[in-house]
C-alpha cells in the first residue's frame, strides 16, 4: 500500500494533524494525506487527499522522505512518501481530524505521532530540510 503525506509549513510552524477517537489508530499524530489509489500518481493522490480532508487547494512540491513501516494492526506493508506542500487556499475546514496543529518544528516532538512519521518528525525537529529556510 501506497500513502502520501505534506509536509506544510506555514510561518516557521509544520501543520499536524490528529486523528478522530474511535477510528484506527484513534488520536495518533499524523501529517495529511491518504492512500494513493490505482491509476493515481502519488502527487495527484495527495492534491485529492488534502482537498479532501482540509478543503485546501495545494501546490505539491518535491518529495523529501519515503519510509517503508509494518505495522502490528495492518496486513500489509506501508510505503509512506512525503512531499513538500504549499496551501493555494487561505484557510483549512476541518473535515476528519479530532484536532489540526501549527507546530514549531521542536515541538512535534512532543505529539504521539504515528510510527511510521516518527522518524521524519525527528528530522524535522532537527530542521534538517530545506522547508525552513528563509520562513
Amino acid at each position: 500500500m501506497v500513502v502520501v503525506a505534506a509536509i506544510i509549513v506555514r510561518d516557521g510552524r509544520v501543520l499536524a494533524c490528529q486523528r478522530r477517537r474511535g477510528g484506527k489508530f484513534a488520536l495518533k499524530w499524523e501529517f495529511p494525506g491518504g492512500k494513493v489509489l490505482r491509476g493515481e500518481t502519488p502527487e495527484a493522490a495527495l492534491k485529492r487527499e488534502l482537498h479532501e480532508e482540509l478543503n485546501i487547494r495545494a501546490k505539491i512540491g518535491a518529495e523529501i522522505f519515503r519510509v517503508r513501516h509494518r505495522y502490528a494492526e495492518m496486513p500489509e506493508e506501508v510505503e509512506l512518501i512525503f512531499f513538500s506542500a504549499q496551501i493555494e487556499s487561505e484557510k483549512l475546514e476541518n473535515r476528519i481530524f479530532e484536532k489540526l496543529a501549527w507546530a514549531e518544528p521542536a515541538k512535534l516532538l512532543e505529539l504521539d505521532f504515528l510510527e511510521a512519521d516518527r522518524e521524519l518528525v525527528d528530522k524535522l525537529a532537527r530542521q534538517e530540510f530545506q522547508l525552513f529556510a528563509g520562513r
